[in-house]
């Protein structure tokens, strides 16, 4: 399968996996959509929607770098409305914006069990939701 003028929505592809994904598919040609909250760089995690989307473009891809908290219908829809209008469509969703929290379940703050829910599943199901007429178009 060829990738060369797919658009691909990644989120949380500013970092890690994320733009791993992204920059092997900006090589094939492909249109990155990165979805992230990154627009200044954390000194323990690095990277941005930014100097991702320039990574991409310089692999060979297009990319367009859009700040959205998926946890937020409202900027999920945004962000699909602007990467349909940038590329006329949006051919692949990769979801992968995630919270984890590496403890025991007696240590677990319930902050951070709803912060993990509200990404991994609540975030997803917005996402999803919002590519899915695109990808039917697809």
């Amino acid at each position: 399968m060829s990738f060369k003028n797919k658009t691909v929505l990644i989120t949380g592809a500013s970092r890690g996996i994320g733009k791993a994904i992204g920059l092997k598919l900006a090589k094939e040609g492909a249109n990155i959509v990165i979805a992230a909250k990154s627009t200044e760089e954390n000194s323990k995690l690095g990277g941005t929607i930014f100097s991702a989307a320039k990574e991409m473009e310089e692999a060979g891809g297009q990319a367009l770098a859009l700040r959205c908290d998926i946890r937020f219908e409202d900027q999920v829809a945004q962000t699909v409305q602007l990467a349909v209008e940038k590329f006329g469509g949006i051919d692949i969703l990769v979801n992968n914006a995630s919270a984890i929290s590496l403890t025991t379940t007696e240590i677990t703050e319930p902050k951070r069990f709803d912060l993990m829910h509200d990404i991994n599943v609540r975030g997803t199901f917005f996402v999803t939701k919002a590519c899915i007429p695109h990808l039917k178009k697809s």
